[in-house]
């Protein structure tokens, strides 16, 4: 991290509450809460946000962890290709099946429901400003609500907002997201190495 932030011990009030809640579900505290502890008024408002943000979703846990893979390739983060890499190794059933949507989403064998979303979730990532209104009516032919559309758009445009963060801050993975793999790991250093 290169900014000085609030250490587990030294936390206190809402910081204390979030870092506990989030030692409890992991394990540890993750350097992507903890950077947002160097203006502490941050953190609560940033995890309000994000909990509203996931509870609101209309699509499920995979579609936001392949979104948010594609979102980090193209950012780039490291950090949040690595995290997401890893969970949807158990929704996609193996790390070849995600290396493969990593490479090329286009040609991993995802169904053409997937490869719409990802096609809008990376052109929403890449350069929002070329989105067009042909880009929502093929999202809207593959069976996507509007809504449904609005948070594709809305879970990419947050990955961009905060891997940019984390990495203009200096977090990066935590050791459980490194994997031994190195074939695994070299695909999804997307960025910053660690």
């Amino acid at each position: 991290m290169f900014l000085e932030t609030i250490a587990e011990q030294d936390a206190t009030g809402r910081v204390a509450e979030i870092y506990q809640a989030q030692k409890s579900q992991l394990g540890f505290i993750m350097a992507a809460a903890q950077c947002f502890t160097a203006r502490p008024d941050l953190l609560p408002i940033y995890t309000e946000f994000s909990e509203k943000i996931r509870a609101g979703f209309s699509l499920g846990v995979r579609e936001w962890r392949l979104i948010t893979l594609i979102a980090a390739k193209h950012v780039p983060s490291t950090y949040c290709s690595y995290v997401y890499g890893k969970q949807l190794i158990a929704d996609l059933g193996s790390k070849e099946a995600v290396i493969a949507v990593q490479r090329d989403f286009r040609a991993a064998g995802l169904p053409d429901k997937d490869v719409a979303m990802l096609a809008y979730a990376e052109k929403v990532t890449r350069d929002a400003s070329q989105v067009s209104p042909a880009d929502i009516d093929q999202l809207r032919v593959v069976g996507f609500t509007d809504r449904q559309i609005c948070d594709i758009a809305l879970c990419a445009a947050f990955r961009c907002f905060v891997s940019r963060f984390f990495d203009a801050v200096g977090a990066g993975p935590e050791a459980t997201f490194i994997d031994s793999d190195d074939a695994f790991r070299t695909t999804m250093t997307v960025g910053r190495t660690c």
